[in-house]
């Protein structure tokens, strides 16, 4: 049986998720042979970061289960970048072992609080603090912290982004992962569990896209997780 994403954040200091920046079983089996302790995909959408579009995960169904297949670890999955698209996926989901969705609050249905998956619902720079405080009522297990603009992707970590992330872990008691939106060096790992943060999110700001450029992020990142 599949973990959940919300019993390793408990177990662990520290919990390493892989934001896959393309749907590859080689580049899934990189980030996992390098250490990751969670995977999460992506569909419906075209994605920032990577600059790769997604398709639906029915045209993705054949890469997803063969990744599904690699591991028994908490893995999940962004359905889309709007509420309809989301929506309109739930009939599909039924047929993959994801134990986690990953959406922006703003973009989940209410339907997504009667499956079976757990919730990582994350927050933008635009969200107050009572809407922070109020994930964990309305069904979220997770926070995940998304804050930073597209504009300022891969820019590095500044004093004022730990104050906005010690807010937030100060403001709910949801365990909070922080992608990696800026560009997060190995050495900033111990700063970011001292300010309360349960899981790091690395994806293709930090990793790349390769197999060998995955392997090499994640392993860095193991390492010093694994320090703490």
């Amino acid at each position: 049986m599949r973990k959940k994403l919300s019993s390793a954040l408990a177990e662990n200091k520290m919990t390493l998720i892989m934001s896959m920046p393309i749907n590859d079983i080689d580049v899934m089996r990189a980030a996992l042979d390098a250490g990751a302790d969670v995977v999460k995909v992506h569909v419906n959408l075209l994605h920032r970061a990577s600059g790769n579009s997604f398709g639906s995960l029915r045209e993705n169904e054949k890469v997803l289960h063969e990744m599904l297949h690699l591991t028994d670890a908490p893995m999940g999955v962004v359905l889309g970048a709007d509420a309809e698209t989301v929506r309109g996926e739930m009939d599909a989901l039924r047929d993959f072992d994801f134990s986690f969705l990953s959406l922006y609050g703003h973009h989940a249905p209410l339907c997504v609080r009667d499956i079976p998956q757990e919730l990582m619902a994350a927050a933008d720079g635009t969200y107050s603090m009572d809407e922070v405080r109020a994930f964990r009522y309305c069904g979220a297990k997770i926070l995940e912290a998304s804050i930073m603009p597209g504009s300022e992707y891969g820019m590095p970590l500044t004093f004022r982004d730990l104050c906005k992330y010690r807010a937030l872990t100060e403001n709910t008691f949801l365990p909070v992962v922080v992608p990696t939106q800026r560009r997060v060096l190995p050495q900033d790992v111990h700063v970011l569990h001292g300010l309360g943060v349960k899981g790091l999110m690395v994806g293709a700001v930090v990793t790349g896209e390769s197999a060998k450029s995955v392997f090499d992020a994640v392993s860095a990142f193991r390492k010093a997780i694994d320090e703490l």
